[in-house]
């Protein structure tokens, strides 16, 4: 299977060389059963045809969904172009753009910043799931999607972000919140980048500590590899 990586952003400053790109994070959290190939959407390069890879993953980013981007409109074109005929993956950014793309819609939200371990409540199982209740893996976000689309089901979700994980049956799509990518050492550093800008250090400091608890993301990778292996074998 090839699987197109729709980067959004990359990790900002030093980060980017000590960690990798957001693209090599899906590599590594996937594992080598694909093909990959990164597509820079911030520099306008987008697959000229969904049919170019098999499946999408669309990244996150610092950008918001709302931002005048040059780059933004394009993307969810392409989105919409490839709904339904194409399995989508969205994280974060991903997840946000999946949903003004398809109806939904987006805001900078009054709760503030989600950062560090967050854990989500699984209310409506989907088939490639292996029946978790609840699920906790790294977020670091301020937006949010608060409405949604007509066709989108939420999977799962918690009080501060109540469509965690959204899924769109029909059109072979799902998409998520929280961040199954990071690593907890990179969630760490990423949040004392931003300690006193975006964050105080009394939230930094609640974010850091809860990201050395148990998480979750060795079952959402197995979670996403089941979707994508389940949506393309009934292609």
């Amino acid at each position: 299977m090839k699987i197109g990586l729709l980067e959004t952003g990359q990790p900002p400053g030093d980060l980017l060389e000590k960690y990798g790109s957001y693209a090599s994070m899906f590599e590594t959290l996937l594992g080598p059963g694909y093909v990959y190939r990164a597509y820079d959407v911030q520099q306008g390069e987008l697959p000229q045809d969904p049919a170019e890879n098999d499946a999408y993953v669309i990244t996150g980013s610092s950008a918001g969904v709302y931002d005048p981007l040059p780059w933004i409109e394009p993307l969810k074109a392409f989105l919409r172009q490839a709904k339904g005929e194409t399995p989508l993956v969205g994280v974060c950014f991903g997840h946000q753009i999946m949903a003004e793309a398809f109806g939904g819609k987006v805001v900078k939200s009054d709760k503030g910043w989600g950062v560090g371990l967050h854990a989500y409540a699984v209310s409506d199982p989907a088939p490639w799931m292996d029946g978790a209740d609840a699920v906790a893996v790294p977020a670091s976000h301020q937006d949010q999607v608060v409405e949604l689309p007509s066709d989108a089901r939420v999977l799962a979700g918690s009080a501060f972000t109540p469509y965690g994980i959204l899924a769109y049956d029909d059109a072979k799509a799902i998409s998520m919140q929280f961040h199954p990518e990071f690593d907890p050492t990179y969630a760490t550093a990423l949040i004392e980048a931003r300690r006193g800008t975006r964050y105080t250090d009394e939230q930094a400091d609640a974010a850091i500590a809860s990201l050395g608890q148990a998480n979750d993301r060795a079952r959402m990778a197995d979670w996403i590899n089941r979707f994508l292996g389940q949506v393309s074998s009934k292609a």
